[in-house]
């Protein structure tokens, strides 16, 4: 037993966790996937911030139709398995809506519209409760000294609240894109070119079983330990500054 453990580190045959000989060839296909995955994750992010900042403040309405409407949205995205989200909109939305097939540098656009919008949509749902936490994390007496100056509700919400929530919740924002990154994976199921589709297509064609997914583990490790100990330390600045 202790052997054939051994052996997956020592010898270099198709299950060995040593075994990158693919790489002189095949690491083009490694680079196009950290672009793509990181693409993918930023953009996703970034587009589901104006949505989440609107599903929060619906959900914060005292209005009962905007307050389940918001409801209903979150419910479905966070009850439902992304791959179920991404397929739906990929064979559905995207089958009525013809994306051109062209490429902008390592992007392939009809790829990469119909599955970072999928992630945008899927995110906006956990960052609309990040940004309902964080304004219910501002003290309802900020909200009550602006009414007192003069200040409608909604330019309480704009020139005060707001302001203090996004500092709040950057951190968690932050977090969301790591997530992102891990989960925007799922895209290699239909062939989008990023790093666990690289991984496969080169297990495949080598037949090096291990080795292409021991590579994108450590990129992935590369990319999300220094970005969550990045965020850690961006905390503590932020509880100094909120200690003065």
């Amino acid at each position: 037993m202790f052997d054939s453990l051994i052996q997956l580190f020592t010898d270099p045959g198709p299950a060995s966790f040593v075994n990158f000989t693919f790489l002189p060839k095949y690491a083009p296909y490694f680079i196009d996937g950290v672009l793509n995955t990181l693409a993918l994750s930023v953009v996703a992010v970034l587009l589901a911030v104006i949505p989440a900042l609107l599903l929060a403040l619906m959900r914060l309405s005292k209005n009962k139709f905007v307050h389940a409407v918001s409801g209903a949205y979150i419910a479905v995205f966070r009850s439902t398995p992304l791959l179920v989200q991404l397929s739906i909109i990929y064979f559905g939305v995207f089958y009525a809506i013809q994306v051109p097939r062209i490429s902008i540098g390592f992007i392939r656009l009809d790829m990469f519209v119909p599955f970072v919008i999928s992630l945008a949509l899927n995110s906006s749902a956990y960052v609309a409760e990040i940004f309902r936490a964080g304004i219910l994390a501002v003290d309802a007496g900020q909200t009550e000294a602006a009414r007192s100056l003069g200040l409608s509700q909604w330019q309480a919400m704009k020139l005060v609240v707001l302001p203090q929530a996004v500092k709040n919740v950057l951190p968690a924002l932050a977090n969301e894109v790591i997530t992102m990154v891990k989960e925007s994976s799922i895209c290699s199921t239909y062939s989008m070119m990023e790093l666990m589709w690289a991984a496969k297509n080169v297990a495949g064609t080598t037949g090096i079983s291990v080795g292409p997914y021991v590579l994108v583990a450590a990129i992935y490790f590369c990319i999300n330990f220094p970005a969550s100990k990045a965020i850690e330390a961006i905390e503590r600045r932020m509880r100094r500054g909120d200690k003065r």
